[in-house]
């Protein structure tokens, strides 16, 4: 009998590019700390996790990152909040990226 395999492959770019994009929401939390930092980090995860949703990838991690970062704002840690909006927006931008590449790079996969 002859059994299909199917593989989960994660491209070199694609796990580059979010490797980087964490490295960076981790550097720039360092400098995060008012209300207003968030509101402004918070804005921009949403904007990218709206553009992911046009191109219908949205990542459930981004939207249970999203929540964290409002809860984190709500009990009044702004600086962790801030945090989490960052990365719940390399979430996104990922996201997108991984739309992107992946429009055509889906007929080069094979079953075996």
């Amino acid at each position: 009998m002859n059994r299909m395999k199917w593989r989960l492959r994660i491209r070199p770019p694609t796990l580059a590019l979010v490797s980087v994009l964490w490295i960076a929401g981790a550097a720039s939390a360092l400098a995060a700390g008012s209300e207003a930092d968030f509101k402004a980090a918070y804005a921009a995860a949403e904007a990218a996790n709206r553009d992911a949703g046009a191109l219908r990838n949205q990542w459930t991690t981004t939207a249970a990152t999203l929540a964290d970062a409002k809860a984190a704002a709500d009990k009044g840690n702004f600086e962790q909040a801030t945090a989490l909006s960052r990365d719940a927006e390399a979430l996104a931008k990922a996201s997108i990226f991984q739309a992107a590449s992946e429009k055509e790079g889906w007929k080069n996969l094979e079953i075996r």
